[in-house]
């Protein structure tokens, strides 16, 4: 395998990817308040159409949504704890299979192999900011990977520093290479807290 770019420093991988996260919050929460304040805006006007009502309840929305994606879809600590527990490591090759858009985020399915060698795992990876794009660095080369395939880490990609957290694709299929790890490779995976399945697309009923 030919020379891997340097490897990222964790400490500023997690930094910047809590800067990201708190950029998305205060953008959020900026859009909420302006829609809030659009009915109030347009009555001060003296534009009293039902239109600026719909302020309101699109502002009800976004804030639902943030709160949805910040309970259910955090992945900061748990990218930190891996990052505390695992190396980085360079995979050469990230082969993105596709795409789905999700109440917590998109959600990517990757494979991270190195070239040269098959059987990689499909990976459920999902970003650490909850941000909903795909950077452009994840078309070009390989990517950092901390973690445990049959468990699951942390996906840092060169240049951007961008994180994903990764699980298997399929939670069930690797149920018995878990079941059958020796003692240190799973006590490393529960020092990272990935030894269950920790991403759950939350139950919403839209409608009556």
């Amino acid at each position: 395998m030919a020379n891997p770019p340097l490897a990222p420093d964790a400490a500023q991988v997690l930094r910047h990817n809590r800067a990201l996260l708190y950029r998305h919050i205060v953008t959020r929460l900026a859009l909420a308040v302006t829609l809030f304040a659009v009915p109030y805006v347009a009555h001060l006007a003296g534009y009293d159409a039902a239109l600026p009502g719909f302020g309101i309840p699109a502002a009800l929305l976004v804030l639902i949504f943030l709160m949805l994606r910040l309970r259910h879809g955090s992945r900061i600590k748990v990218c930190e704890k891996v990052l505390h527990t695992y190396p980085l490591e360079y995979r050469t090759r990230v082969s993105w299979k596709g795409s789905e858009w999700k109440y917590l985020g998109d959600v990517h399915t990757v494979r991270l192999s190195v070239r040269g060698q098959h059987g990689a795992p499909s990976l459920r990876a999902v970003n650490a900011t909850t941000m909903r794009r795909r950077p452009k660095e994840a078309e070009e080369g390989g990517a950092w990977f901390a973690g445990d395939p049959a468990f699951g880490g942390v996906m840092v990609l060169p240049g951007s520093n961008d994180m994903f957290f990764v699980q298997p694709a399929d939670w069930k299929k690797y149920e018995q290479e878990r079941a059958q790890a020796d003692p240190q490779r799973v006590a490393l995976a529960e020092q990272a807290g990935i030894s269950r399945l920790l991403e759950k697309e939350p139950n919403i009923l839209v409608g009556g």
